[in-house]
């Protein structure tokens, strides 16, 4: 296998996600890596898709899987950061061509094209991936033993444009707000 080695050295870059940590914990109240989070995205990506037999279900479940790739360099960035979107921005796609770097030439360019695919929103699969990569955050917060005043108001807000404009993402939308204000009031538990 001709490219053997390069394909090794990015699965071992990979592995760096498992060790960075998000502003969301788990059920257990640790706090969530990066790889759990992209893993249950394309695992949300891949149940739900058989509602959404437009989308290329390939280019769905890829790019769940890399759009936080950049991560292994830069860490989460999380939306209540100090950096500007700008400055978030530059810097994610610095680290994803880091990344995508150890790859031959046409993997890299290929999975950069899907990662900038992603970011743009534009294509129906970028703004199904871009819905659920928020909604899987909203649902860890829901299910996540939290710190004592965790924002859930946040929840109601986040990410909210990816879901408009198709039924069935504002019907999954609808559930996750739901989920939300029940946490509020306190009829979800921590850890649940």
């Amino acid at each position: 296998m001709k490219n053997l080695n390069k394909y090794m050295d990015f699965i071992k870059a990979a592995e760096g996600l498992k060790s960075v940590t998000r502003t969301a914990w788990t059920s257990e109240g640790r706090r969530e890596s990066t790889a759990e989070h992209s893993w249950r995205l394309a695992l949300m990506a891949a149940v739900f898709l058989e509602e959404f037999s437009q989308l290329d279900k390939y280019k769905v479940i890829l790019m769940a899987l890399i759009h936080d790739m950049g991560e292994i360099y830069t860490g989460d960035i999380s939306a209540n950061s100090v950096f500007s979107s700008k400055e978030k921005e530059e810097a994610e796609r610095r680290d994803i061509q880091e990344v995508f770097r150890m790859l031959p030439d046409r993997h890299r360019d290929f999975y950069i094209s899907l990662w900038e695919e992603y970011e743009s929103g534009v294509t129906p699969e970028a703004r199904f991936v871009k819905a659920f990569d928020k909604g899987e955050t909203i649902l860890q917060h829901i299910q996540g033993k939290n710190p004592e005043g965790f924002d859930y108001k946040f929840n109601l807000s986040y990410g909210k444009k990816y879901f408009q404009g198709d039924e069935k993402l504002e019907e999954i939308r609808e559930f996750l707000d739901e989920e939300t204000k029940e946490k509020i009031r306190g009829r979800i538990s921590n850890g649940k």
